[in-house]
């Protein structure tokens, strides 16, 4: 129960879904402080009285991923209220009908849209952590992509495109920082049942489809990827960099 322990860490995305599950399990891990980040206010605060009830210290903060100053902030006021960071989770992210329409759909501002919540954020967020991480000794940084951003399927144009990025990002962050004991990694859930995928997987056959190209017979849970950013947000990582984690149930495997 002490895998975070003295620990910081930011998680974006944290209000639901797997950024809730690693929230979680932070705090059960013994983090000195986990920094639930997100949009969605209600229940990002929701989210923090039930870690802080449970004796685990949590504080949600309103973060647009998109928005450069908002991310100075919320660095800023992460170290005055807990003196360190140590670990960001970049789990915010979208898909839709903007990341899942087909080349020809898309448009511009879909493209764009999507490439910034889901890959700007990365480099943002990465780009003012590291600062306080040096200041640490050393941190960790976990890029969530996705097994689309390794393959390619009938469309998600945007959504691949903007996965694949933050893959590549995290590798040239990795070496870029690696001697300063910052180390940056991804990981690539497969078919996940979240509050972002609730609509999709609800659609007649997509549901048993993505179950078919799944070895392992079911469907991920927030909670089987948490483990996974745990690992490399912990110690036991300590020799893992520019790493891709994937945890899909072995459909890459196929």
């Amino acid at each position: 129960m002490n895998r975070m322990n003295g620990k910081v860490a930011i998680v974006t995305g944290g209000a639901s879904g797997i950024g809730e599950a690693t929230c979680r399990l932070f705090a059960r891990e013994g983090a000195k402080g986990v920094v639930i980040a997100d949009i969605q206010d209600s229940l990002g605060g929701k989210l923090q009285d039930e870690i802080r009830k449970s004796g685990a210290n949590a504080a949600f903060m309103h973060l647009d991923v998109t928005k450069e100053p908002e991310w100075v902030s919320a660095v800023r006021e992460t170290v005055a209220k807990y003196g360190r960071l140590d670990v960001v989770v970049h789990n915010a992210g979208m898909s839709g009908p903007h990341g899942r329409a087909k080349v020809e759909e898309l448009t511009e501002e879909g493209w764009r849209l999507v490439m910034d919540v889901n890959a700007t954020s990365a480099f943002l967020g990465t780009k003012h952590a590291i600062p306080e991480m040096r200041k640490a000794g050393g941190g960790s940084v976990v890029c969530v992509s996705s097994i689309y951003g390794i393959v390619g399927s009938r469309a998600g144009t945007a959504y691949h495109a903007s996965k694949g990025a933050i893959r590549l990002f995290t590798k040239s962050a990795a070496v870029q920082y690696a001697g300063e004991k910052i180390r940056v990694n991804s990981v690539h859930p497969g078919f996940t049942d979240t509050p972002m995928t609730h609509e999709l997987h609800a659609r007649p056959g997509v549901r048993e489809e993505r179950l078919n190209l799944t070895p392992l017979p079911r469907l991920g849970v927030p909670e089987d990827i948490a483990w996974g950013i745990l690992y490399l947000a912990s110690d036991e990582s300590s020799w893992v960099t520019g790493a891709e984690l994937v945890i899909d149930g072995g459909m890459t495997a196929r």
